[in-house]
C-alpha cells in the first residue's frame, strides 16, 4: 500500500476524527439553545462559536477536568498496543493528574478552546464534504439532488462519478492534519507540569535506590554465607576429625538458615507482600559473624569501646554490612588467619577496623581496582572483586563517612568512619 494511503488502515486516524467530533456536540448544544439552528446566519455561527467559550474556561477551572481530558487524549489520540502500528509510548507525554496550580488549569482552559474550535470546524467541513459525496452520487444517475453543500457542483450526468472521490479525499485531508494538530496540541498543553516530572523522577530515583540496596543485601548476605559454607567444608575435608567435621556442619547449618531469613526478607520487600518484614541485622548481632569466621578456623578478637545499642538504625545496619564484607573478604582471599576487628563509638563518630594477616608472599601493592582511597570492605581482594568494594564506598558515603584500606607491615587494615549524627 502506498505510504500515503497509509493512514486509512490506521484506527487511530478514525478515533481522532471522533475525538473531534465530540468536542463539537457542546457548541452545537449550545447553539441550538441561542441563537438556534434552524436558519442560522454567518453572525449565528459566529456566536455558536464564541458563546461556549466562557463556560470552557470555568469548567477548565475544576482540577478533575484536566484528569479527563488526559485520559480521553490517551485512548483517542494515540495507537495503544492492539493498533496495528504501535505509538511507541507517545501517550505517556499526557497527564492524567488533576490540575495542581493555575498554570495547570491555564493550559487545560487553553486545551478546551482550541479542541471545540477545532472540532467544530472538523465537524461542519465533513458534514458539508459527505453532503457533497451525496448529491455528486445522485447527480450521475441523474436525478436533481437538493443543494446542501454551499460547494459548486456541476449538472447531473455521468460525468459527476468521477468528481465523488474528491470530496472524501479532501475529507481524508482534513481528518487527517486536523488529528495530528490535535495530538501535538495534546502533548504540549496536557503534558505533565514541572512540579509532576520532578515528582516522577523522585520516584524514579527512589525505585533505583531501592534495587540498588536490595543488591547490596543480597550481595553481602548471600557471598559472606556461601564464603562460610565453602570454607568450612574444605576445612572439615583437610582435618579428618570427626569433632571438627561436626563443629562444621553444625556452622554451615546456621549459616545457611540465616542466609535464608535474609533471602526471604529481601524476597518479600520484591513482592510487596502485606506481612511484616523481619528487621534488618545491625551490629548488636555482630556476635553472629564473629562465631561464623571463628567456626571456620579464623582467631578473631574483637574490641568493643562506647555503646553500640546507641547508634541509630541505619548507622548500625549499614556497619553491620561493611564488618560481613570485610570477614567474608578475609576467609575469601586469606583463608583461617587472625584477624582483629575494633568498633568504636567516640566523638559522634563510629569507626570500624577490621585487621588480618596477609598470607606468607603477599605482594607489597593492591591488586588492580584498589588503592588507598577505595572504601573498606575487603581484607584482601584480587581482580574483579569489586563489588564489594562499591558497595562499602556507597554505604560509606551514604551516610556521609569514609573508608580507606591498605597495607600496614604484614597486615591489611580496612578502616571506616560513620558520623553516628
Amino acid at each position: 500500500m502506498p505510504r500515503f494511503l497509509r493512514p486509512l488502515t490506521r484506527t487511530v486516524t478514525y478515533t481522532r476524527w471522533l475525538h473531534l467530533l465530540v468536542a463539537s456536540v457542546f457548541a452545537f448544544v449550545c447553539g441550538a439553545v441561542y441563537p438556534g439552528l434552524s436558519a442560522p446566519s454567518v453572525r449565528d455561527w459566529v456566536l455558536v462559536y464564541v458563546l461556549p467559550l466562557p463556560l470552557l474556561v470555568l469548567l477548565a477551572t475544576v482540577p478533575g477536568v484536566r484528569r479527563a481530558e488526559g485520559l480521553q487524549a490517551r485512548l483517542m489520540l494515540f495507537p495503544g498496543g492492539h493498533a496495528r502500528v504501535a505509538g511507541g509510548g507517545a501517550e505517556a507525554g499526557v497527564s492524567v493528574a488533576p490540575s495542581a496550580s493555575w498554570r495547570d488549569r491555564g493550559r487545560t482552559a487553553v486545551w478546551l478552546v482550541l479542541r471545540l474550535l477545532l472540532g467544530l470546524s472538523v465537524a461542519l467541513v465533513s458534514a458539508q464534504l459527505m453532503a457533497a459525496v451525496l448529491e455528486l452520487a445522485g447527480a450521475t444517475a441523474g436525478r436533481p439532488v437538493a443543494t446542501v453543500s454551499p460547494l459548486p457542483l456541476p449538472a447531473p450526468g455521468w460525468w459527476c462519478g468521477p468528481l465523488v472521490p474528491v470530496p472524501l479525499l479532501v475529507l481524508w485531508c482534513v481528518v487527517e492534519g486536523a488529528g495530528r494538530a490535535t495530538a501535538w496540541a495534546a502533548l504540549v498543553l496536557l503534558g505533565p507540569s514541572a512540579a509532576e516530572r520532578v515528582a516522577v523522577l523522585e520516584e524514579r530515583t527512589e525505585r533505583l535506590l531501592e534495587r540498588t540496596r536490595i543488591a547490596r543485601e543480597l550481595h553481602d548476605s548471600l557471598g559472606h554465607a556461601l564464603t562460610v559454607v565453602v570454607v568450612q567444608a574444605g576445612a572439615a575435608r583437610a582435618a579428618g576429625d570427626a569433632a571438627f567435621t561436626e563443629r562444621a556442619l553444625d556452622a554451615i547449618e546456621e549459616t545457611g538458615r540465616a542466609a535464608l531469613e535474609d533471602l526471604e526478607r529481601v524476597l518479600l520487600v520484591l513482592r510487596e507482600a502485606e506481612q511484616p518484614v523481619s528487621a534488618r541485622p545491625s551490629l548488636r548481632d555482630a556476635e553472629r559473624l564473629f562465631g561464623a569466621a571463628r567456626a571456620s578456623g579464623a582467631t578473631v578478637d574483637v574490641t568493643v569501646r562506647g555503646p553500640l545499642e546507641s547508634l541509630p538504625g541505619p548507622v548500625s545496619r549499614e556497619g553491620y554490612r561493611i564488618l560481613q564484607e570485610g570477614l567474608t573478604n578475609v576467609l575469601r582471599h586469606c583463608g583461617a588467619v587472625p584477624v582483629r576487628v575494633a568498633l568504636t563509638v567516640a566523638a559522634g563518630r563510629l569507626h570500624l577496623e577490621v585487621r588480618n594477616e596477609l598470607p606468607t608472599g603477599a605482594p607489597n601493592e593492591p591488586p588492580t581496582g584498589m588503592s588507598d582511597e577505595l572504601p573498606a570492605g575487603a581484607a584482601f581482594v584480587t581482580a574483579g572483586a569489586g563489588s564489594g568494594l562499591r558497595g562499602v564506598r556507597e554505604r560509606a558515603a551514604l551516610l556521609g563517612g569514609q573508608a580507606r584500606s591498605g597495607r600496614i607491615g604484614d597486615e591489611w587494615q580496612v578502616h571506616v568512619e560513620l558520623p553516628v549524627a
